[in-house]
């Protein structure tokens, strides 16, 4: 069994926050356990909860098609995560408490999978993993150094679902500026 398997194991069995009460699955995360490209976002939703894995619903179906039409990838290709890995209830915004109860989770997901560039999907998972309180739109568009390489900011495809056109094109050009990044 690997390190990162063993993270899952002991993911499953966590009840280390009220959370844990309600889901129906933990979404510990899922792609390739060397991967050089990792997309992190908030917490599942009902869709994550019921399957187990994260971003499957109609934002999930959206990020895939954008990440393969711009960066050429499918999930197998990449590692998947969020910052909590059970849904709060009515899918409401994670509290700090959750979040810092879940960060070693996380913070253990990115030392092992070690991925060069991560991409966080809203607000969430970019002010925890920049240490920042600036909002997406402010902290999108740029590159920033990261562990190993770097982190690239983009909106949630839930956003991108709600603002149409032209939050896609700046989704997708974030994507793209992440592809460069894989390079450098």
């Amino acid at each position: 069994m690997t390190l990162l398997e063993e993270l899952a194991v002991e993911a499953h069995a966590c009840v280390r926050c009220p959370l844990s009460q309600g889901r129906t699955n933990v979404v510990f995360g899922v792609g390739s356990p060397t991967a050089d490209l990792m997309f992190v976002g908030e917490a599942p939703g009902e869709q994550e909860d019921l399957q187990g894995e994260p971003f499957v619903g109609r934002s999930g179906k959206l990020l895939d098609r954008l990440v393969y039409e711009e960066m050429g990838l499918t999930r197998d290709q990449f590692f998947i995560a969020n910052t909590l890995m059970c849904r709060p209830p009515g899918n409401r915004d994670p509290l700090p408490d959750e979040i810092a109860t879940c960060r070693p989770f996380l913070d253990k997901k990115l030392e092992l999978i070690d991925p060069k560039v991560v991409v966080t999907l809203g607000n969430f998972s970019t002010k925890l993993l920049l240490d920042t309180k600036d909002g997406i739109t402010k902290m999108r568009g740029k590159k920033y150094p990261f562990r190993r390489g770097w982190l690239v900011p983009t909106y949630h495809p839930a956003a991108v679902l709600r603002g149409g056109g032209a939050a896609e094109a700046e989704m997708r050009a974030d994507l793209i500026r992440a592809k460069r990044a894989m390079v450098e």
